[in-house]
């Protein structure tokens, strides 16, 4: 591999996961690398002096970005955590630094096959099943992006006839250059508009997907949804669709039963992922599994075991009957509005969190005629939700708890629940008021549910 980074003075603009595989990819590289991020020492990689031995620089507080535009820069690689549009980063690219992302360089690097899986909820759940699908068959397939390994530290064992399964996040697409061979383009709603300048930003960032797409490549869009199916138009692509309502040309749900083309896969009833939204991921992982070259017997084998992931309506517990699930990963009204669909049992439902800039009016609504019977409301947006709530007439109880630790949140849903009934985590919100993360918003749910 060429040295193009040799002696380049290069900056990394954050040092989470994939900001450490950069730098490691950076010094094979001979970069001289410094790192900026918005942590202090205290809160940063444990390891941050042996990173210093091998002549690492770091820039850390909250005014790391300050020095960005007069340091000359050769390189810039920004992570999702700063936005392409800060000034800071339009200056340095004023001053001749070229702005670039570790996503981008993987695809110009990569020599296998890269299937490239996006829209606003269901991109981990689809990117992991086709990824387990292609492994079953036999093939030498490999997971990265938000879920799975670092990307670049998968390089070395990739060649070309090797798979890459990469869910692709707004944040990454944004400023991307290419496109996989085979973009999967789910359902697309309002999210990140704290992040994005408006929805048309954000709708365009994940765009890119199949923008820059060539002949004899595939576009698996949703036939279901307006965004997606608009995708056609941007793309030279051969374009199939999944559906969960109608007959399209891919694979698509009629009748309670999944269908490849014509050829029928199986009942719905018989998948182990909850929700009819899942219909939708499972039938894109069928037609992308199929355009890789697996046999239908070999796609049976994996979507009618696959349990799903952590986070997304996971069962935690039965406790006197009562059904625990977490669904901490639902920080949308409409993902929640699908967890909930996913029941007919009276559901106890814990929402509420840090703002993202959504619309809850729908999910007000469907709150209202579901079979949520009470409602405990937590977090910054607790007042906003129940606004929308009560504005739509839901007639149950709301319990209002915006500050309340997940230990008290727990024992109070258990409390007022009865056998046969389910009490949900989903949240359709942001976790960062009480929370580290989803991840850690949905450990503790789990972790007091156990402790019941």
């Amino acid at each position: 591999m060429v040295k193009k980074f040799s002696k380049k003075k290069v900056a990394i603009l954050g040092f989470g996961i994939e900001g450490q595989d950069l730098c490691q990819f950076l010094l094979k590289q001979e970069a001289k690398v410094t790192i900026f991020d918005q942590k202090n020492k205290d809160e940063l990689d444990e390891n941050l002096k042996e990173w210093e031995k091998l002549g690492i620089n770091f820039e850390l507080g909250e005014d790391c970005l300050k020095k960005l535009p007069t340091s000359n820069f050769d390189f810039i690689f920004r992570s999702p955590g700063f936005k392409l549009s800060l000034l800071e980063i339009s200056q340095a690219k004023k001053n001749g630094a070229t702005i670039t992302s570790a996503t981008k360089l993987f695809f110009d690097l990569c020599p296998g096959k890269i299937i490239g899986v996006t829209g606003t909820k269901g991109k981990g759940t689809t990117a992991t099943l086709i990824y387990e699908i292609l492994k079953k068959d036999g093939k030498k397939v490999f997971l990265a992006g938000n879920v799975g390994q670092p990307m670049l530290s998968l390089l070395p064992q990739i060649d070309k006839d090797s798979w890459v399964v990469l869910e692709l996040s707004s944040f990454q697409l944004q400023d991307l250059q290419k496109s996989p061979h085979i973009a999967v383009v789910l359902f697309i709603t309002s999210e990140h508009l704290n992040y994005h300048r408006n929805q048309e930003e954000y709708i365009q960032a994940k765009a890119n997907i199949v923008c820059h797409q060539r002949n004899g490549d595939f576009a698996i869009l949703n036939a279901d949804d307006k965004v997606s199916s608009s995708f056609a138009a941007l793309t030279p692509a051969e374009i199939f669709c999944f559906s969960r309502q109608k007959k399209v040309n891919g694979a698509y749900v009629q009748n309670q039963r999944i269908y490849l083309f014509d050829q029928e896969v199986g009942p719905t009833k018989n998948l182990q992922l909850l929700g009819q939204h899942n219909w939708e991921n499972v039938c894109a992982s069928v037609i992308v599994s199929h355009l890789a070259g697996v046999s239908l017997e070999s796609i049976k084998k994996v979507i009618f075991a696959f349990k799903g992931l952590e986070h997304r309506l996971e069962f935690v517990r039965k406790v006197n009957g009562i059904s625990f699930y977490n669904d901490s990963f639902s920080t949308t009204p409409e993902t929640t509005i699908a967890a909930i669909h996913s029941f007919n049992k009276p559901i106890i439902l814990i929402a509420g969190g840090s703002e993202k800039g959504s619309n809850y009016t729908e999910l007000g609504k469907e709150i209202a005629k579901s079979t949520v019977k009470i409602l405990i409301l937590i977090g910054q947006m607790a007042g906003k939700i129940k606004k929308f709530v009560l504005k739509a007439g839901f007639k149950g109880e709301i319990v209002f708890r915006p500050s309340e630790k997940m230990k008290e949140i727990v024992k109070l849903a258990f409390s007022k629940s009865r056998p046969g009934e389910v009490i949900l985590l989903s949240p359709a919100c942001a976790s960062f008021d009480l929370f580290e993360n989803y991840k850690d918003r949905g450990f503790q749910f789990k972790e007091n549910v156990k402790a019941l």
